[in-house]
């Protein structure tokens, strides 16, 4: 089966995926939010399945051992659409900061609302900064995971880092460890693109960074760290498929 028909069998089904789970989670709208949490990380185990054993692309994870028991932070590079699912079954509680838009699907965003997920209103300037705050405080207090991509959009691999400071502030303002996630799944699935190409994509869970840096000090650290780990997984990809990061993006490009 080649790249082309792979990818055209794994989109129909991961898209029916997304259909069954949400019918599936509309009972968890009388059950509490932990209910909602279960089927979306149903939903992560199940599309990881369906990428191995349709597309021929293994997720391996690295350091898992590194994960802290309790609420955290988890700073996420985001280079493809498979991080918004396949971080979900690694911890225990967690909660995605997502784009308030996403709440507004029927089904789909009512049960991010149930699973109590954080909606950032991207368009409210500093406001939404506070009340993103506000919302993540209440989460950590219940001992949640809150799951945030710092470049707020996917990035292609090796491009320049853009991280935004709100993770930092948050970092600042809620005093748990922050975890930083390194990945190469820009290698194999490329943002805005339709074909998904074999291999194996490399999650490594980086050492936490404790409570107690100033802002600027994190803010640093947690790019220095996150861009150094990425930059070695994606030089590993290479060297594995004989092809440069730059290369795999324009070839993607030509045909998506």
């Amino acid at each position: 089966m080649n790249i082309l028909i792979r990818s055209v069998v794994f989109n129909l089904l991961f898209y029916l995926n997304v259909v069954v789970h949400v019918l599936g989670g509309v009972p968890t709208f009388f059950m509490p939010y932990w209910g909602a949490v279960e089927i979306a990380k149903s939903w992560g185990r199940t599309n990881l399945w369906l990428l191995r054993v349709i597309c021929g692309i293994r997720v391996e994870f690295r350091g898992l051992e590194k994960i802290p028991q309790g609420p955290l932070i988890v700073a996420s590079k985001h280079q493809s659409a498979l991080e918004t699912f396949a971080l979900l079954p690694l911890f225990a509680n967690p909660t995605f900061i997502l784009k308030r838009e996403l709440q507004w699907i029927p089904l789909f965003g009512w049960l991010t609302w149930k699973g109590r997920m954080i909606p950032v209103d991207r368009g409210a300037g500093s406001q939404a900064l506070a009340d993103m705050t506000d919302l993540a405080r209440i989460e950590i207090r219940r001992g949640r995971q809150l799951i945030i991509f710092p470049e707020g959009t996917r990035r292609p691999p090796g491009a320049e880092p853009k991280y935004k400071f709100g993770v930092a502030h948050l970092y600042a303002e809620i005093g748990v460890p922050c975890l930083p996630i390194a990945l190469n799944s820009g290698m194999f699935w490329r943002r805005r693109a339709f074909l998904r190409y074999p291999g194996t994509v490399v999650v490594e869970i980086l050492d936490p960074i404790l409570p107690g840096l100033d802002k600027q000090a994190f803010f640093s650290h947690l790019q220095q760290v996150t861009e150094a780990a990425t930059a070695r997984l994606i030089a590993e990809a290479e060297q594995k498929l004989g092809r440069t990061a730059a290369s795999i993006e324009k070839e993607q490009s030509a045909v998506s």
